[in-house]
């Protein structure tokens, strides 16, 4: 077994004992792992910036990912008859996809470089399916202590028939989630 009350001692933690008078190892800290979600909403960017600014820069070994979700292509294909028949143009399924991935590279370029300009090290993630639901499996799977998302400041009767994000994910996400709301002079 490692000596780590040696270890220990020179990092000038204290040293930890087990009850029989022996050295018990400590538990490794585990960084804090930060996602934050962003779609192509000025408030999304807000809330990765205010997350760089307040949460990543005061936790130097936390470990960031940025986080868009994008519906599949068959979201956008509709029936056609009243017996349920689906039909879309390869051509029109094709095209796209191809946007809808464009859409994707241009929003976590610009997330990206807003964490470079900081200094801070990202990892981007593609996930598919409805937000909601895409981004709680996600940080799931990623086993994130952190949940950052912006909010888009909808009144009550919006909220009711839109349905919010930010108000899923706080309820269903298995890490805490920050909604960083947008400024006064950002609010719609």
């Amino acid at each position: 077994m490692e000596d780590t009350g040696a270890a220990a001692a020179a990092s000038g933690a204290p040293e930890a004992k087990a009850e029989d008078g022996g050295r018990a190892e400590r538990p490794v800290a585990k960084a804090l792992k930060v996602v934050a979600a962003v779609d192509a909403s000025e408030e999304s960017l807000h809330a990765l910036s205010w997350a760089l600014d307040n949460i990543v820069r005061c936790h130097p070994d936390a470990a960031l990912v940025v986080v868009h979700a994008q519906h599949a292509v068959d979201h956008f294909v509709y029936p056609v008859a009243a017996h349920g028949i689906a039909y879309a143009p390869p051509l029109a399924v094709e095209s796209m996809r191809k946007t809808q991935e464009e859409n994707t590279r241009q929003i976590l370029a610009r997330a990206l470089d807003m964490c470079k300009e900081r200094q801070v090290d990202a990892t981007a993630a593609i996930v598919e399916g409805d937000a909601k639901e895409a981004i709680c499996q996600a940080v799931e799977r990623m086993q994130a202590g952190l949940l950052v998302l912006g909010s888009r400041g909808l009144g009550k009767i919006k909220r009711a028939f839109l349905g919010s994000v930010s108000d899923y994910l706080s309820h269903h996400a298995c890490c805490p989630v920050l909604v960083v709301k947008p400024t006064k002079g950002q609010a719609k």
